[in-house]
């Protein structure tokens, strides 16, 4: 039995994948702690696994005017890092040392910027892992940046030639974001390292990327030794099972469409839930609208009886139940709604949600409206193609086949169990 610690840092997105990672490998006989914001520990505990505070926290309702800047559809990538990320290094630094005394591998998030420090300071084995396809930014698989959605417009062989001028750009504007972590390097005695937003991310024993095989890769210019495992899907933190109000809302009519921001963008929902009842009201449609803790009492008081309105709900046991999935295009939902094999309606925000919502396009199990233009006329239209065209429910079902079908947490046990022997 060995002795792992998990780093995350980020929403739910970013904290499902590591508890399913974490049951798993407790299945498998090891001791697991999890290295989270405190905000996650109940949901950790509650799982059956360790944990240990790792910093900053990552309650959204400590600051919304924070979590507004991290979803700005140009400048959130640049919010998260140097007023959120790069402020706590030190403390993450500490915390993350404390936690992985004892240890025999840690598996790490791409926003843990202390992770690498730590790992070469006490010189532990480690497994990196990644999240979207984005942050590989490969030359033979190109992005399309939050801050140029114009450029899906492009054709593909255009877009290929952007590919390098893409990368570079980002790595320089990224490398002024990181200098404080080359400083942080120094002041521990350190040399500088890789570039730690690319290559320095990466572990030289393995990497795990934690999505689906539909999108593509391994590609040539991937780091060494990259297993793309599939999803990993935990899905009880809205609870095990579909509450009996919601459950006897789907059993009393036609599949409504599911509409659902996440734990992020919800934050910046606008005029969403309004726009949102009244597209399916125009379709004569039922909906159901995840509206989170704090909208849901207000989005409910005005929607009328064939719409249902909760704060939140397992989104495993209610896709398969919907006739399309609205969304801000998160991982971890765009892939439990690949699960589900129903169309889907892309509304992405910020950081990787407008490549995601691209990558879903080019697969052809989803239409895409960009929040600036979510109003009830442009919903509607975009509902009834996705509805009204067989093809896109067939594909979405093809790619549920082939969704369903991965591995996930075994090929990502398996692969940390090779770095462990």
């Amino acid at each position: 039995m060995a002795r792992i610690v998990i780093t995350s840092w980020g929403s739910f997105g970013d904290v499902n994948p590591y508890l399913a990672l974490g049951l798993g490998l407790r299945a498998r006989g090891h001791d697991v702690v999890l290295c989270m914001p405190p905000y996650y520990e109940p949901v950790v505990r509650s799982a059956g696994l360790g944990f240990a505070p790792g910093a900053p926290d990552a309650d959204p309702a400590l600051d919304r005017s924070l979590v507004r800047k991290v979803m700005h559809p140009r400048r959130g990538a640049e919010a998260i890092f140097r007023e959120v990320l790069i402020p706590a290094l030190g403390e993450a630094h500490a915390q993350l040392t404390a936690a992985v005394q004892g240890a025999d591998l840690v598996v790490t998030h791409p926003a843990a910027l202390a992770a690498p420090i730590v790992v070469e300071q006490q010189r532990l084995r480690w497994v990196s892992t990644i999240l979207s396809p984005l942050n590989f930014m490969s030359a033979y698989d190109p992005i399309l940046p939050p801050m140029a959605p114009w450029l899906r417009h492009l054709p593909w062989s255009v877009h290929l030639r952007f590919a390098d001028w893409l990368a570079g750009g980002g790595r320089q504007v990224a490398a002024r974001w990181m200098a404080p972590v080359q400083t942080f390097r120094r002041s521990l005695g350190l040399p500088p390292s890789a570039h730690p937003l690319f290559e320095g991310q990466h572990s030289p024993y393995a990497v795990l990327a934690l999505y689906s095989q539909v999108f593509g890769g391994p590609h040539a210019d991937y780091p060494p030794h990259v297993t793309i495992t599939g999803q990993l899907r935990y899905d009880h933190s809205h609870g095990a099972a579909l509450s009996p109000s919601l459950q006897a809302f789907l059993d009393a009519g036609e599949a409504p469409v599911v509409f659902t921001l996440g734990t992020s963008a919800v934050e910046v929902a606008g005029r969403f839930w309004e726009e949102s009842i009244a597209a399916v009201t125009q379709l004569g449609l039922r909906g159901v609208l995840l509206a989170g803790r704090e909208a849901a009492p207000r989005v409910a008081a005005q929607a009328p009886a064939s719409v249902m309105v909760v704060e939140g709900a397992p989104h495993s046991q209610l896709f398969p139940r919907a006739a399309a999935v609205v969304h801000q295009c998160g991982m971890g939902t765009l892939g439990t709604a690949f699960a589900a094999g129903v169309p889907q309606l892309a509304v992405p925000y910020a950081n990787d949600q407008p490549d995601n919502a691209w990558r879903l396009e080019r697969l052809a199990v989803a239409r895409t409206v960009y929040p600036a233009r979510y109003r009830a006329a442009r919903v509607a239209a975009e509902l009834r193609t996705l509805l009204g065209d067989p093809r896109y429910r067939r594909r979405a079902q093809e790619v549920a086949a082939v969704v369903n079908a991965e591995p996930g947490v075994t090929a990502a046990c398996e692969v940390i169990e090779r770095v462990l022997g």
